[in-house]
Formats: structure tokens, sequence, C-alpha cells
């Protein structure tokens, strides 16, 4: 029988607000999977570990960034795993970081772009980050979750 598990982060990480506003989008390394695909800051969640908990390690370990603030995008996403026969499913989280922030990008990735919004929807290689992304613009745009930053910030 097919199974669900929650087995994967995606961190977008944001800089700036407003028309300032600017995505990091990481090009995954030509030798690994996927090689040569635009993505999030994206990784799974160990044994024993929280989402909330695997998107600020995923983020340290694919960017060296400590976020100045953290959300829950207040989305998940999924996929059907046919190798694994199972529906995959995938919190998405926002990460703001310093607008001088120095990106140190692991083994997994090979160059990294600070896009518009826009170009980065149209870069992703993956329509679930072009759908996170509207959304990640449209509740965090201005820096903040607003109304909801009371419900949305984590850290």
């Amino acid at each position: 029988m097919t199974a669900t598990r929650v087995a994967f982060v995606d961190v977008y990480v944001l800089r700036g607000r407003g028309d300032a506003l600017e995505v990091l989008l990481l090009r995954r390394a030509r030798t690994r999977a996927r090689g040569g695909s635009w993505e999030s800051v994206h990784g799974k969640i160990d044994p024993g570990e929280t989402p909330t908990a695997a998107a600020r390690r995923e983020l340290h370990e694919e960017t060296s960034c400590t976020p100045l603030a953290l959300y829950n995008l207040s989305r998940v996403e999924q996929f059907y795993s046919h190798t694994s026969d199972e529906v995959v499913l995938i919190p998405a989280f926002v990460a703001f970081v310093a607008a001088d922030a120095v990106i140190r990008l692991s083994e997994e990735h090979d160059t990294l772009l600070w896009l518009t919004p826009d170009d980065a929807r149209e870069r992703c290689s993956w329509p679930r980050a072009t759908r996170c992304l509207g959304d990640a613009v449209r509740l965090f745009g201005d820096g903040n979750a607003g109304v909801l930053e009371d419900t949305l910030r984590l850290l």
C-alpha cells in the first residue's frame, strides 16, 4: 500500500523588501542528482528531527547562513515517489538573511544567484518552487508577515 511521509523541507531564502526583495536560488552541481537544476534550499528531514529543525540545519549546511528571521510558509507541497511508492510531503519555510550575508555553498551546489521574485520563479526547475515563491512574496514581500507575524514567525 502506498505510504505518506513527511520527508523533506524547502527553505526559500529572501533578503530585502518591497521592490528590493531578492530570492536566493542554488544550482545543483552537475555531478549530483538533478545536476544543473535551480532550486531553493532543500533537504531531507533526519530521523527524530522536526521539519523546523531540518529547515534551520539545511539552511546552514547549504549556505552557511543563520537567518535573521525564519517563517512557516503555511503550505506543504507533495509529490509521488515511484521508486519508494510514497506520497512525500514537503513543508515549506521562508528565511530572511542579511543583505550582506556571505553565502558559502556546500558540495551539492556549484553556483548561486540572487534574483527578483519574477526572475526566480522563471528559473526554478520545480513547479512547487514557483507556487511557493508566489506565496512567499505575497506573505513576506514587505520583509515580515504583517498581521500574520505572530502565527508564522518561528525565529
